[in-house]
């Protein structure tokens, strides 16, 4: 009977040996993520603390700022963390490529969808360009006033961070397609761009928020 016993209580014991442990990548991400929200927690007190020094700054700076183009350029970017997470659910189905015509956005696969997500991130790049340029003809520029000089550090530091993510879907797309079988490692890839892309994304919202809404 004894026999019987141990016997029937080792399958038990074997099945505890299997843990489920976090991905690293993951983890590292989330990680280094945290550091950087603390980055912008900076610059956000950094604009707070000189607003509240200098008021009169922001009651006539502010004028120079067009509210329905940066609401235009923030719904492209937002849109592009819908994107973004559709090109995840493609690489988690290890889809890469698109199974039907072009046409055909429901049969999209991870490539298409970050390609769209990489395009709207450039032309949010380039609308940024395009407000600088602008204020610069009126005069705002880094310099000029210390309004100037906190609006471009925040906005700017932001900016670098997409153009990184931008950088990013070309590492991510390069390596689907140079990649012989798209597995594991592809769709870890895009998982934790989409974590910094969507991290990049509310750090916009934020930033629009006290900047342009609470003027």
């Amino acid at each position: 009977m004894a026999d019987v016993s141990t016997a029937t209580a080792a399958p038990s014991t074997s099945a505890h040996l299997s843990v489920n442990r976090p991905n690293p990548v993951s983890v590292g991400t989330i990680v280094w993520l945290a550091s950087e929200l603390m980055f912008f927690a900076g610059l956000f007190a950094m604009y707070f603390t000189i607003r509240a020094a200098v008021p009169n700054e922001w009651a006539v700076q502010t004028e120079l700022l067009s509210l329905p183009f940066a609401l235009g350029n923030t719904l492209i970017l937002v849109l592009s963390s819908v994107t973004c997470q559709m090109g995840v659910w493609a690489a988690e189905r290890f889809q890469p490529v698109r199974t039907g015509s072009l046409l055909q956005v429901n049969r999209w696969g991870m490539n298409e969808w970050m390609t769209l997500t990489f395009v709207m991130g450039s032309i949010f790049v380039a609308g940024q360009v395009f407000e600088y340029a602008e204020l610069v003809e009126h005069g705002l520029t880094i310099s000029s006033s210390p309004y100037g000089s906190v609006f471009y550090l925040a906005t700017g530091f932001h900016g670098l961070h997409v153009v990184g993510g931008l950088i990013a879907f070309l590492f991510l797309l390069g390596r689907s397609f140079s990649a012989k079988r798209f597995g594991h490692h592809e769709a870890t890839t895009a998982i934790v761009t989409s974590y910094y892309w969507h991290f990049v994304d509310v750090v916009w919202i934020a930033l629009f928020a006290v900047i342009y809404m609470l003027q």
